[in-house]
């Protein structure tokens, strides 16, 4: 009979995978110091918050191109892999401490797809905010290249592609009041 993994197995491993680069590339990078630090601040988080998440089976990944979030979460309901992608961007702007944030926020993410299949920012998600000391949204960590502005109530959304409101603003109103959308900056735009 096999010996069942306990949760604090998972966590000693986890702990010992980022400590010891001998089995892999230890050629040493800013971005896998950052993947080593989240991995091992996520098992410590799970181990006690989120007990039956497969902490060791998240695949973690540095985006350089993310710019609207500081982090996502990705699930395949084909083989349930969990990959949650942080921002390198964001955790330059930002610095460790506010960061670590972004990973908790990810976790509860990565929990909610493991338990449901699903995930979003909804009542489920709601109830880990303040256990985790995160929050729903990231700070902005770049400059929007446009500004969609309602001309009546002043709202204002960034935008970082040139999406179909920001090329055509004129068929579109404000999701708030119904006002007209204009549309800010944009180099030369």
């Amino acid at each position: 009979m096999s010996r069942q993994t306990t949760l604090s197995d998972v966590a000693q491993r986890t702990l010992t995978e980022c400590a010891d680069t001998t089995e892999r590339d230890d050629t040493p990078t800013p971005e896998r110091d950052l993947l080593n630090r989240a991995k091992a601040h996520a098992a410590d988080v799970a181990v006690e918050h989120f007990p039956d998440l497969p902490i060791d089976e998240i695949v973690w990944e540095v985006s350089h191109r993310r710019q609207r979030s500081a982090g996502a979460t990705k699930y395949d309901p084909a083989n349930g892999e969990i990959t949650i992608s942080l921002a390198w961007d964001a955790f330059e702007q930002h610095g460790w401490k506010q960061f670590s944030s972004t990973v908790r926020h990810e976790l509860i993410h990565a929990w909610q797809y493991h338990e449901f299949g699903e995930a979003d920012h909804g009542r489920t998600f709601d109830r880990w905010i303040d256990a985790l000391d995160t929050t729903q949204h990231c700070e902005r960590f770049t400059t929007p290249t446009w500004w969609l502005v309602c001309e009546d109530c002043g709202g204002r959304i960034a935008r970082y592609r040139r999406s179909k409101t920001v090329r055509n603003p004129e068929q579109y109103s404000c999701s708030k009041c119904g006002g007209a959308i204009r549309v800010e900056g944009g180099n030369g735009y």
